[in-house]
């Protein structure tokens, strides 16, 4: 299992760490996409993440949701503001 980090990275390690999610889960939570489907914009990977949260385990939700929190943490904070 790959913890996200829990400091800001580079996108391109975002989405390796993304990559590695969809990659685990494919067979048990995301067996509708493609074989070769991997999210590449925001809105791909929150709905991607959102799938895997819905359908996988309690590690899984997890880890979907801290990728989610961790890729939009300045939006969270500035919804909170509001």
């Amino acid at each position: 299992m790959h913890p996200p980090p829990q400091s800001p990275v580079a996108p391109s390690e975002y989405h390796a760490e993304v990559a590695r999610l969809v990659d685990e889960m494919r067979a048990r939570c995301l067996w509708f996409l493609r074989p070769d489907y991997y999210p590449e914009t925001p809105d791909e990977i929150d709905r991607t993440l959102r799938a895997i949260e819905r359908a996988g385990d309690q590690t899984a939700f997890q880890r979907a949701r801290a990728l989610r929190q961790w890729h939009s943490p300045t939006s969270s904070a500035t919804s909170a503001g509001s």
